[in-house]
Formats: C-alpha cells, structure tokens, sequence
C-alpha cells in the first residue's frame, strides 16, 4: 500500500516538474528575441566583435510591436551585408544571423496571423522606449476624469 503511494507522488512530481506544452509560435518568438537580444549585448561587449557590433544598428525586440517584421528585415540585410568579411565569419555574428533569420521566418510564415501586435510604435524598437499612445476614447475619459 506504501509502496504505490510512493510510486503515485514519484509519477505527480514528475509530470509536474516536465514540460508539458510544446511550444507555441508565440512562445518560440518570444524566446528568439530573448536569445537574439543576450547575442546582441555580448557581440557588443566582446573584445573581438565589438568593432563589428558598431555598424549594427540598435534594435530592442519586442514580438507585440507590429513593426518587428520590416526592423528584422532591415537589421538582417546589415547583418547579412557586413562590410568586413571577417565580421561576416565570426562564430558570434553567424549565430545572429541564423537567429534572425529563423525568427524572421518564425515571425512571417509560421506564426502568420497567430501573433498579436498591442503597438505600431517603430521609434520603441530603435530606442527601447515605448511612447503611449492613446485613442480618441481613451483621451475623452482622460479628460472627463479631470
């Protein structure tokens, strides 16, 4: 009778500490950007492709930002379009580039229509601040409020 008790907590502690779920377009998404964001800052602060990491334009990442799509594809040209040759072959920066380009196709073909995009604001990807912006509804009860 012990013995099954014990086997039966063994089997509910272990399905409880595995994951279940596959992953999801969207949580795929969201774990490449994360990836593709802790890349970006040690491209950034290695001694042999920081020089490399100059020409690369900022980018903060963010999945909810319906603007992802053109800013990956932009950043994926220079990325791809690396004026040193020996940026283009570093370990590192063909990491990044098959990140992003695998998120690019995450983002565009797999996960079409399955991602929701809260903002449109492209200045927050470039500068990583996002600016509220309201609709006329919501700026109507801002100022009722008052």
């Amino acid at each position: 009778m012990r013995l099954g008790l014990a086997a039966l907590v063994c089997l509910f502690s272990s399905v409880l500490l595995s994951d279940c779920a596959p992953p999801t377009c969207y949580s795929r998404a969201v774990s490449l950007s994360k990836e593709v964001m802790t890349l970006l800052d040690k491209i950034h602060t290695y001694h042999r492709t920081k020089t490399c990491a100059e020409i690369l334009p900022t980018i903060f990442l963010d999945v909810h930002n319906a603007c992802i799509t053109t800013k990956l594809r932009d950043f994926l040209y220079v990325v791809l379009n690396h004026p040193n040759q020996y940026c283009r072959e570093r370990p590192r920066m063909v990491l990044l580039k098959r990140k992003i380009q695998n998120m690019y196709t995450i983002i565009t073909r797999m996960c079409y229509r399955d991602l929701v995009f809260f903002t449109d604001d492209c200045e927050a990807i470039d500068t990583g601040h996002s600016s509220p912006h309201y609709a006329e509804d919501r700026l109507q009860l801002l100022v009722e409020d008052r």
